[in-house]
């Protein structure tokens, strides 16, 4: 480590998120040093240099930089190798979600690194988030009684760009497993099985690619509570992010407040004078900056995992079987994706 308090971290992938990440950095205490690289060098000088934050040529530079951490933010196919390139030079990672492009992919990810003392944490933010951690602290506390039910929503006000959709992963995997991971954060259970179906209302290439824009999912827990996850690529009326979680003696709903994007027709009802919240990152912008608080904390060896390549993969067998459930019109256990 640099010193015993300030730490040097290389970001490996400076688009909208990567750069994003890198501003945090760049701010947050104990950071010495910001590194970043990217695969098309002139955007990585470019992101530096409006940052103040120092470049290398490549990210195989990245690598070879003595590091204390590596953030990355690069696109899907290329992290598992930038994840075990860098556990295997013994340098902590920070990896956006997914681990891989499929389960295979992950399992060998996970078969690779699992000797390994070099920890990975995968960036599920909504973990960080205020809101769900109350949820959660509810749910364990047993104020809510048993869980009833539980309704989560993931809805974009647009469309990502239609270049964008056939290596997504689709909408469960690219959007959903959100949902799902935080899903088993919040309730500690297991999705045990799922229905999902999807519909195409807007634009073609979704279905030129082989999947939906708008999709519902019912889940069944371990323990008989049902959930339910909407997603869309077209909520018009900003981005809308929340959990109800319903129980026996009372409720605890994450993301209304006066930025959520509903308009209630009931005549007595004083609408907020705020502005929806636009995206992801608006919407999650300090969560965003205290997931990579843990991982500071975490390769200085304060803080266990918050978020393991194998809580990844659970998340990940949720979004596949609902992707085999919605093409084959059934219900499918999770059991029957598990590699």
């Amino acid at each position: 480590m640099t010193s015993a308090h300030t730490v040097t971290v290389g970001l490996a992938g400076t688009g909208r998120i990567g750069t994003s990440h890198a501003e945090t950095l760049k701010h947050l205490p104990g950071v010495d040093t910001v590194v970043v690289a990217d695969a098309d060098a002139e955007r990585a000088r470019a992101a530096a240099g409006k940052l103040g934050v120092e470049v290398v040529a490549d990210i195989d530079a990245l690598l070879a930089s003595p590091l204390d951490g590596l953030v990355i933010a690069t696109a899907t196919d290329s992290h598992p190798e930038l994840i075990t390139r860098a556990v295997d030079a013994g340098i902590p990672v920070f990896c956006e979600k997914p681990v891989a492009a499929d389960i295979q992919g992950t399992l060998d990810v996970i078969t690779h690194i699992e000797n390994s003392t070099v920890p990975v944490q995968i960036g599920f933010q909504r973990r960080f988030d205020a809101g769900y951690r109350a949820a959660r602290a509810a749910i364990a506390s047993g104020s809510l009684g048993w869980l009833h039910t539980l309704r989560a929503t993931t809805l974009d006000p647009a469309p990502p760009p239609a270049e964008y959709i056939p290596r997504s992963g689709g909408l469960f995997r690219d959007c959903g497993v959100h949902d799902f991971d935080i899903i088993r954060w919040v309730t500690g259970r297991e999705v045990v099985e799922v229905y999902a179906t999807g519909a195409n209302r807007g634009e073609t290439f979704f279905a030129d690619a082989g999947d939906v824009d708008t999709a519902a999912v019912l889940l069944r827990l371990d323990d008989a509570t049902l959930a339910t996850v909407s997603l869309s690529r077209y909520n018009g009326a900003g981005y809308d992010v929340r959990l109800e979680a319903l129980g026996s003696r009372g409720n605890a709903i994450v993301g209304l407040d006066d930025r959520a994007p509903l308009t209630s027709v009931e005549p007595d009802y004083t609408p907020s004078a705020l502005p929806a919240y636009p995206g992801f990152m608006e919407r999650f912008r300090r969560a965003y900056t205290d997931e990579l608080a843990a991982f500071l904390s975490m390769i200085k060896g304060d803080l266990e995992n918050p978020c393991t390549p194998t809580d990844a993969l659970e998340a990940f067998y949720i979004a596949e079987a609902c992707e085999l459930s919605r093409r084959e019109g059934r219900t499918v256990a999770v059991s029957e994706v598990r590699h």
